[in-house]
Parts: structure tokens; sequence; C-alpha cells
């Protein structure tokens, strides 16, 4: 069968991979020049079991209302964006009850489970390499009231694949020496074994190599302009570059998928939501830490890419704006600094990138994967903050879907 994959990034390319190896004929368009150069170039970089649990959880709406004119708030909601949540919002808010986050959670931590596997499967067939790092994340507390409540809330999480072991002060400190350096005292830390870390660009454009050496069509620079259906059947996609025919669409298109789809009558939940990175010379810093460091006191990840260190830890409602505002950026530099003096070096060395990219956000944080709205379309969609951990096993749902097998997810 010939499958069409709109949308080249992550989920779109390990989408391609795992209907070839399903043994489809594929073909890849994107409207960039290049693959992964939208949400997929800057994400925080870390795929991780530990952090899949849905924005909606209960009381995120304080959080939110709290964040109403502050520049430095790690979620921050612009009074702009208010219009376009009209319909979102309370879906999103109805999301936050407490039965529903527990089962959106376990929902997304099944599939992130089995997307690290999928994504080991994936590099040990291939061979790419794209600055991995396997040793798991550390999620650090500075205060023992901090760890003992994040304890209790993963606990629960353990009979659902979860795998994190508690660590004190000197066992954290061997595990990554980075934490010796922190201008405030670690007296704890959880180490998540499974999660790993790695340059989601560079996986995206070698994997999209791979599968052109092997016979699949990769159009980039073309711009979908229109899905095209015959007969109540969508048969391929109008682009720029003129029809492009499949016996199946793929869209797979982040927060864009939306507006392509509501020209069909498919409505989907997706809303933008902005997040920045600020990606560095690590060479400026020779204690930088060798694993991914998260710190939800002081809402920051940093993130280790071969000879790079990137920051990441922003969520803003803000429509369809990329600028990544040096408000915002600075606040996320700051918070980190702040802990780790030693990235100031890292800050001001040259080659450092701020950047801005779209989650695509909905409203229960389950992706929409597999479903089959209309004949020959299937979408692979609304992954959020999750999608660099999200896609290999997503990729592997969609095309047992396709194939026949019931494996979708519904948001």
């Amino acid at each position: 069968m010939r499958v069409l994959v709109l949308g080249a990034g992550v989920i779109g390319v390990t989408s391609a991979y795992a209907l070839h190896r399903a043994g489809h004929e594929v073909v890849l368009v994107e409207r960039r020049e290049a693959v992964g150069q939208e949400t997929s170039w800057g994400n925080g970089g870390i795929i991780h079991t530990s952090e899949a649990g849905p924005w909606s959880e209960p009381g995120a709406w304080r959080e939110v209302l709290r964040s109403l004119g502050r520049e430095d708030a790690p979620m921050l909601l612009r009074l702009k964006a208010l219009p376009g949540l009209w319909r979102w919002g309370p879906q999103f808010l109805r999301e936050c009850a407490p039965h529903r986050f527990r089962r959106n959670l376990h929902a997304n931590l099944a599939l992130a489970v089995a997307s690290v596997a999928a994504l080991d499967r994936i590099r040990h067939e291939t061979g790419i390499t794209h600055d991995e790092v396997t040793r798991g994340t550390l999620e650090i507390c500075h205060t023992q009231a901090q760890l003992h409540h994040l304890v209790d809330k993963l606990a629960p999480l353990a009979e659902h694949g979860l795998r994190f072991q508690v660590l004190d002060r000197a066992a954290a400190t061997a595990l990554e020496p980075a934490l010796a350096t922190a201008s405030q005292a670690v007296v704890g830390a959880i180490h998540f074994h499974a999660d790993q870390s790695g340059c989601c660009e560079t996986f995206t454009k070698k994997l999209a190599d791979w599968l052109v050496e092997r016979g699949a069509e990769l159009h980039t620079g073309t711009t979908v302009e229109r899905l095209l259906v015959e007969g109540g059947r969508v048969v391929g996609a109008v682009t720029d570059g003129g029809p492009v025919r499949a016996d199946a669409v793929v869209v797979a298109l982040g927060p864009w998928s939306r507006r392509l789809l509501q020209t069909v009558g498919v409505e989907v939940p997706i809303y933008p939501v902005k997040g920045v990175s600020i990606t560095m010379d690590r060479r400026a810093w020779p204690e930088a830490p060798t694993m991914t460091v998260l710190n939800h006191g002081w809402f920051f990840a940093l993130t280790p890419l071969g000879d790079r260190i990137r920051v990441a830890g922003s969520a803003e409602f803000t429509g369809w704006d990329t600028t990544p505002a040096p408000a915002r950026i600075d606040a996320i530099l700051g918070r980190a600094v702040h802990v780790f003096p030693g990235l100031r070096a890292c800050a001001a060395a040259p080659g450092r990138r701020d950047w801005a990219g779209l989650r695509p956000i909905v409203p229960s944080g389950v992706p929409i994967v597999g479903v089959n709205p209309k004949p020959g379309l299937w979408l692979n969609v609304g992954h959020g903050h999750l999608g660099w951990t999200l896609a290999a096993g997503s990729a592997e749902r969609l095309a047992q879907a396709i194939g026949g097998h019931n494996a979708g997810l519904a948001a």
C-alpha cells in the first residue's frame, strides 16, 4: 500500500519508518527545507517515562490563573490567547478531574514505556546515533519535604511500569558529580532508570536519510494546500508542487494538523502552546552534567547533547507566536543559573541559540494515534510536550492500526 505521511518532524518520520517496516511504500511531505525543523528542533531532548503525566492535572487551572501578567511564570496564559481557548479551555478543565487525570496518565505511561523500547529497536536496526544518553534522568530535590512528596506521588505508578530509585545526596552526587556544584544543597534525588535523552533533530534527519536510502520518497519545501477527497475517501493531498495520490494519508503536522483536518470536516481539539529552550556550548562548563537533570522546584530541565547543553522548562499560551521572547528566555535561564552557577559560562559562550516552538496540546494530554476519522485518512497528532518521548511507540501503534489491528488511541 502507498502511504502518504504529511509532516516530517519526529512524529511523521517515525511513522514513515514503522510503515516502511510493515511493508508499505512511503511518501513523506514537509513544508520546511529540511526535516525536524519545527517542534522537533529545540525540544527538551528528553525521552522520559517519568514525565508522562498530562498538563491537565488536578489544580492546574490555579497555576494558569496565577500566571496572568507574570512573564517569569513557568506556565503563562496571555490575555490575547483567550479568544482561541473558548472551546478548548473548558475541555482542558474537565480533564483535570482526578479520575480523568489518572486514566490519561496511565494511558500515556503505558505508551511511553512501549515507546522507549521501540526507540531502542530503531537504533539497533538502523545504527543511528544522536548524542543519546541512556543512563536515565535525575530529578533533584532541595528539601526532604519535596523529596517525600515526590516519592508519594510516584509510588502508585510503579505498578504501571514506571521504574525509579530514591537516592540520598551521596548516591545522587556519585551518579551525577555536577550536583556538587549546585548553589543550593541537594538533599536527594529520584533516578528514573528507563529515561533517555538525545538530539531529536539529529535522530529525525538520520532516520529520514535511512528511509530515503531504502526507497522512501521525501519532498521537502513542499506545502500541503488541502486533502484530496474523491467519493468520500481521502486519496491524497494537493501541494504547491501538484497532487500526491496514495492509498492512505497520515496527518502528522503537529499543531498545524487541526487547520488541515477542518477542511474535510474533521475536528481535533489541538491548541498550540509555545515552549522555549536555550542551547549552548557545554564545553564552557567543565563540570556540566553528563545526564539530564530535572528540577521541578525551579522549573527547568538541563540536558547534555554532545558538546552542547540545553535548558528548557516553559509553557506559554500565546496563539501562533513563535518568537523566543527575551523575558521568557531570561526567566528560564535565570532559574537554571541560580541553581547551577557554572551554566553562566555556557550562556555567555559563542554559538548560543534561543529557540521557541509550538507544542500540539490536546485537553486530555493523550495523543490521537491510529484514529481513522474518514476512509483513507489516519491521524498521529496531539503529542504535546511528549512528542520525542512518545514518537516511536505512537508510530508502531499507527502502523498496527493501518494494518488492521485495533491499536488506536484517542484524546
